[in-house]
């Protein structure tokens, strides 16, 4: 098929990266992968970071010119096959894809839309919805955790759903582990007010009250928290933690086969393609059991997920992998087998591929 392809949040062009703007691009690879032909529908950012009516104005005012840009160029190259809309919610809906599906009539199509009733509030749920009446109008709405289908199919419940677990590109986890040093614990992270300094709070915690064990952390990861951040770690030895600062994607890979447990314990994560990285770089991960976390580690056998705020529970699961290394090898093995046999792009794309055989095309 011929695909028109939207993010609305980060095109997959965006010039800074994030899990948002990896996986559009993975989903990209998947559907050309199975032989569809993938266009980008159009580059404009729908973001509303603040509730503010003018802003919404604004962009709905973009949105409309958008749709009469692709309007003319579908009238003079021929129109798609489908619509592919990927992560519409109440900050980012989309305000372009419904219509131009209606218009020229081809099936309109989402991937991890999300729908929350306690955002039901002022303009949020004006935004809100707005993603229903899309989800409601999709074809089909691929979901990419439990938690998103329910919170989906418990608003619109007469929509169409299949799912798609996370995934990853696994092409740069090939290379079998060397195991890193097994005290080497490992964090990759953006360094943003809210979630993200939350459990950046939990971790200095966390080690700090484990101070006495042999373990250093390589932290990769910039942002604008950065001195906050550093300054959560303040107590701890300086010689303990490596700063390494945002690096190219590339490189993550060698950082994570030199180590030897993932541990962030994951505030506010939609489900984190950084715990798939680790995994297949064979690292067992420590993470609390909170959003869509459990989505992407499987407690007991990847790795522990430990109650929400708890920082003593959460220093005890890295103690333990600490000290029983057996233990430890044992779960590293286990992760990189599940995401390299069930978490790589190839069987994403196969299933990608099933789901897509389900939407009528004309």
């Amino acid at each position: 098929m011929r695909i028109a392809f939207y993010a609305p949040l980060k095109s997959p062009n965006h010039p800074v990266a994030s899990g948002d703007r990896q996986m559009a691009r993975m989903l990209v690879k998947a559907l050309q992968q199975e032989g569809h032909g993938v266009e980008l529908a159009s580059e404009l950012r729908l973001y509303l970071r603040e509730p503010e009516p003018q802003s919404f104005d604004a962009l709905k005012i973009e949105a409309a010119e958008e749709a009469a840009r692709i309007a003319r160029l579908w009238d003079r190259d021929g129109k798609p096959d489908l619509w592919f809309t990927y992560h519409p919610y109440y900050k980012a809906p989309d305000l372009i894809g419904p219509e131009m599906a209606s218009a020229f009539a081809i099936p309109y199509v989402t991937a991890e839309a999300s729908y929350s009733r306690r955002r039901n509030a002022g303009l949020w749920a004006d935004s809100q919805a707005l993603v229903a009446r899309a989800v409601e109008q999709a074809a089909l709405n691929i979901c990419f955790t439990q938690r998103d289908h329910q919170g989906l199919a418990d608003a619109i419940p007469n929509a169409a759903f299949g799912m798609l677990p996370p995934f990853i590109d696994t092409s740069a986890f090939g290379e079998t582990p060397a195991w890193g040093s097994p005290t080497r614990l490992v964090t990759v992270a953006m360094m943003r007010p809210g979630d993200k300094v939350l459990s950046y709070r939990l971790l200095a915690q966390a080690l700090g009250s484990i101070a006495h064990l042999p373990w250093t952390l390589s932290v990769v990861g910039d942002g604008p928290a950065r001195e906050a951040v550093e300054a959560l770690f303040a107590s701890l030895p300086a010689d303990r933690i490596e700063w390494l600062g945002a690096i190219e994607p590339a490189a993550v890979p060698d950082v994570l086969y030199s180590g030897g447990i993932y541990v962030w314990p994951g505030f506010g994560e939609a489900y984190g393609i950084a715990y798939l990285e680790a995994q297949a770089a064979g690292l067992p991960v420590v993470a609390q059991h909170i959003a869509g976390v459990p989505e992407v580690v499987r407690d007991g056998q990847t790795g522990f997920l430990t109650p929400p705020g708890d920082v003593a529970a959460f220093a005890s699961a890295i103690e333990g992998l600490l000290a029983r290394n057996d233990e430890r090898a044992i779960m590293a093995a286990e992760a990189r087998r599940f995401v390299l046999e069930g978490r790589s792009l190839d069987v994403a794309a196969a299933r990608l591929a099933e789901l897509l055989k389900k939407v009528p095309v004309s």
